[in-house]
């Protein structure tokens, strides 16, 4: 990349021996002010892995459906053999 005029005068003023602009700034030019509006990926997954997980049969919110309708079933049809009852 070429170099802007601004920074070609401030090599001369330091070969020179004269003091470099560089010098006086303030530290906080070196830091990165900007707000994040998004999480990083590390973050993500910072969150995800303290969440309190349960069994994976129960995840998808379908064990509680399954109890009801098995029962619905019974209450409906009648007695269910134990052998059906375990094909849940």
């Amino acid at each position: 990349m070429a170099k802007s005029k601004a920074v070609k005068h401030r090599e001369k003023l330091a070969r020179e021996g004269r003091l470099n602009p560089e010098v006086g700034r303030s530290p906080f030019t070196q830091l990165d002010l900007r707000t994040r509006k998004t999480k990083t990926k590390k973050e993500k997954l910072y969150r995800i892995k303290h969440k309190n997980r349960g069994p994976s049969k129960w995840e998808n919110g379908s064990f509680f459906g399954q109890k009801m309708l098995v029962h619905d079933v019974k209450g409906f049809c009648g007695e269910i053999s134990s052998s059906e009852e375990v094909e849940k």
